[in-house]
């Protein structure tokens, strides 16, 4: 499973970067490490929904379960997460990044605080 990964570099803007959730066999199924998260929250943004530019206000898993946000980083890249995707949100420094909803509706989306 795909996981993409929001950062801050040493240039102190947010940076993308692909990696995949580890599995290991348990009994006839996979499984991945435990995370050491400390709640869930549940989001709906309405279409057209803007976040202008800001870091994560914590590391957190960001999964979005409808419609469609997409992320802009500071050097224009703008990637779309539908739902089943998920992203984990570690640039909590620097300029961060834009959020939008985008798509015909609402966004519904958890976000998952890491410890």
């Amino acid at each position: 499973m795909k996981i993409a990964r929001l950062y801050t570099g040493d240039d102190g803007q947010s940076h993308f970067e692909d990696g995949e959730v580890a599995f290991t066999s348990f009994d006839i199924q996979e499984i991945s490490n435990e995370q050491d998260v400390s709640g869930v929250v549940f989001r709906r943004a309405p279409v057209g929904h803007v976040q202008d530019w800001h870091p994560a206000p914590r590391r957190q898993y960001v999964i979005t379960l409808s419609g469609e946000g997409e992320i802009e980083i500071g050097d224009g890249t703008i990637r779309r997460f539908g739902p089943g995707e998920i992203m984990l949100a570690e640039d909590v420094t620097g300029r961060g990044h834009v959020t939008r909803c985008v798509g015909s509706t609402a966004r519904i989306y958890a976000t998952i605080p890491v410890k």
